[in-house]
């Protein structure tokens, strides 16, 4: 294939990731992982899947970076969950210094690749990835908004008993209970949801989508989401790798839209080979403009602890 995309970590959103990319034949694919034999392993099992799916992406499973050389796109999924007795500042400073380190170690060796950051807390590890590989802003993308957008779309369709394929979507903010879904610009086969289902109900949606990653960690208890991550992450791929230059909700860095400066914020944004090419100011009624900035202001809570520490 004429296309290489590279997945950091090789756990269950990253080896999703992969086998989502190989099987749509987007490009070859490269996993890399710290723990020795995971990535081999998963990579081959996925190789042996490919002639019953029927593809012909090349796989190749790595504990070094050597592999991803010359990569069109980096999918950082590395990071540790937070654990019993950890603060939010442990989880930040252990996985900024993990992000730091593998952004440092695939921008030198694949210097015009686009980073899709996965990695929680997301809105930091933007920064984290931004500052370390020194990319210009359109090339470090942050993975959330079409997440949360898609988890909105599903609880749309249930709600309504229609097929998701009808239903659209966004959400902006920051990834996190400040997150902002916008009932307005939210339709199904272009009706806007405000005629289709009650203020009360929308309220619920809007709700669940706030807690939507929440609401499967407590039903799998030793785990979190990654099957719609996984997706969520390959749908921006795969506008960057075909050009396609999709209308998403990312996580991109502000320079002054929407009032917000130097932040990495979800917004729609059009995702091209370039990488972010062009930033969407949509008309937000007041409501709605003050909650995109109290979640910018969450999201800047979060940088300035990153500055505060050492990683």
């Amino acid at each position: 294939m004429d296309k290489k995309v590279t997945v950091i970590g090789a756990g269950n959103v990253g080896a999703t990731a992969a086998q989502r990319l190989a099987e749509k034949e987007l490009c070859d694919v490269v996993l890399v992982d710290i723990i020795e034999g995971v990535p081999q392993g998963k990579a081959l099992d996925l190789a042996e899947a490919a002639p019953i799916e029927s593809h012909d992406a090349h796989l190749v499973g790595t504990n070094a970076y050597d592999a991803s050389a010359g990569s069109d796109i980096v999918i950082i999924t590395a990071g540790i969950p937070r654990k019993p007795g950890m603060s939010r500042d442990d989880l930040l400073s252990t996985n900024a210094g993990i992000v730091k380190k593998v952004t440092q170690e695939v921008a030198s060796r694949s210097p015009n690749a686009t980073l899709i950051i996965v990695s929680n807390p997301l809105d930091a590890m933007c920064h984290v990835a931004f500052d370390a590989s020194r990319f210009p802003k359109q090339r470090v993308i942050g993975m959330a908004g079409v997440l949360d957008s898609a988890r909105f779309r599903a609880f749309i369709a249930m709600e309504l008993n229609v097929s998701v394929a009808n239903t659209h979507a966004f959400v902006l903010g920051g990834h996190g209970d400040t997150m902002v879904p916008l009932p307005r610009y939210s339709s199904v086969a272009g009706i806007p949801i405000t005629e289709l289902m009650t203020p009360e109900r929308i309220e619920a949606l809007v709700q669940r989508t706030r807690n939507g990653g929440a609401e499967i960690v407590s039903l799998l208890k030793t785990g979190s989401a990654y099957y719609a991550p996984a997706s969520a992450a390959v749908e921006m791929a795969e506008s960057i790798l075909k050009d396609k230059k999709k209308i998403l909700p990312c996580a991109a860095y502000l320079e002054g839209e929407y009032g917000i400066k130097g932040l990495f914020i979800g917004v729609p944004v059009k995702l091209g080979a370039k990488g972010v090419e062009q930033v969407y100011e949509i008309k937000l009624t007041a409501e709605e403009s003050t909650a995109l900035h109290k979640s910018a202001a969450a999201v800047q809570e979060l940088k300035s602890a990153l500055a505060k520490l050492k990683y």
